[in-house]
């Protein structure tokens, strides 16, 4: 199949999930076009069958106080898709990629046919898209899918619930982690004595830094265990919390003890080194982070809120009321302080997260293209 992919190329999520699926398709012999403003931070590297278009962005015009970037993402998947014969444009995050393609597909027709999919990832749903200027335009685009995707169950019924969607049937299709590049460490592998001293209880969080992912409760909950036990704290990415992050980190007196490395494409090192990883977001539609953490057979001590309680199972992590960074640091010291318990954590992580290997879930999205192309 000829596949268009498009999302945003930045740290995050849904930008995450989109390019490795693309790869994993690409792997599995179907040619995969990226189209998007800039190259997605996980495409990197030559990887054969998948292909990258810059959408332009050089246009200038007096009478436009705003770049129109939807309406320059539709011209670039109508000349990707009639060039490519593309038979799918799948979008990741509903605004502005589904009114985009809906654009798209309008202007090919009667020149080639595309179906076009699009997959909800979280705050396009939850917090974009209920804005009253985007509610309308949201809906709409959703509706006018060939197919529709969320990412977990809560998702699809959060999207049911917020706009109703009368017209389209929402298919979950979790997401993925590739079980060959996340996996535990193996003897002494990876970066550990870089990040701490023998002896010493490495914790990590990774995201980027929005609000809603609470970076503050990392701090405070890694104060708490700190106060107890020997350990450091691994921030992993960058965005508009971290200033205030960094200014609590030396308010405490933590700043010898937490290691701020910024962003980093190649997540996977870093996980398998750590014992714990910190999740303390006021929202998840699903939790990659947290997946991929599993998956290097790191527990989750997160928050119960969304999709993350489809990820994480209870002997794998805990999850705790959104703020209460009394009890996360308690259900973090209870791991920690048992080295027997902790090992039992982490091979059930090992094993939750094989419920979600890119060789279960990419067959999924696979047979919907088959399903939507035949319909």
């Amino acid at each position: 199949m000829r596949i268009g992919i498009t999302c945003y190329p930045t740290y995050g999520g849904s930008g995450a999930l989109a390019t490795e699926l693309a790869l994993e398709l690409g792997r599995r012999g179907n040619e995969v076009h990226m189209i998007s403003y800039a190259s997605p931070f996980r495409l990197r590297n030559f990887a054969e069958h998948v292909f990258f278009h810059e959408v332009d962005l050089s246009g200038t015009y007096p009478l436009l106080e705003y770049f129109p970037y939807s309406l320059a993402l539709a011209v670039k998947q109508h000349e990707v898709a009639l060039r490519e014969k593309l038979d799918i444009l799948h979008v990741h995050y509903a605004l502005p990629h589904a009114t985009a393609a809906f654009l798209a597909r309008e202007m090919l027709e009667p020149d080639h046919q595309v179906k076009v999919i699009t997959t909800l990832h979280g705050t396009d749903i939850t917090l974009v898209g209920q804005a009253k200027s985007f509610f309308t335009v949201t809906k709409f685009s959703i509706e006018r899918s060939d197919a529709v995707t969320a990412v977990s169950a809560y998702l699809r019924d959060e999207t049911y619930r917020a706009f109703g969607c009368t017209d389209c049937e929402i298919e979950v299709i979790p997401n993925f982690v590739n079980l060959e590049t996340y996996r535990p460490a193996v003897g002494d592998e990876g970066c550990r004595p870089a990040l701490g001293p023998p002896g010493v209880q490495v914790l990590m969080h990774i995201s980027n830094f929005r609000p809603v992912k609470r970076v503050p409760d990392v701090v405070q909950t890694f104060a708490r265990v700190r106060a107890e036990l020997p350990s450091v704290l691994v921030f992993v990415g960058d965005g508009p919390e971290r200033p205030a992050a960094e200014e609590l980190v030396a308010e405490l007196g933590l700043s010898r003890d937490v290691r701020f490395l910024g962003k980093v494409d190649a997540v996977a090192d870093l996980l398998r080194c750590a014992d714990l990883f910190l999740l303390p977001s006021e929202s998840e539609s699903f939790g990659l982070a947290a997946l991929e953490a599993l998956a290097c057979g790191v527990p989750v001590v997160g928050t119960a809120v969304g999709g993350l309680a489809e990820v994480v199972p209870e002997d794998a992590g805990a999850l705790v009321p959104v703020g209460d960074v009394d009890l996360m640091a308690e259900k973090a010291l209870a791991m920690l302080r048992d080295p027997a318990r902790l090992r039992a954590f982490r091979e059930a992580a090992v094993r939750s997260a094989a419920r979600y290997s890119a060789d279960r879930i990419v067959p999924m999205y696979e047979d919907l293209y088959r399903r939507t192309l035949a319909s």
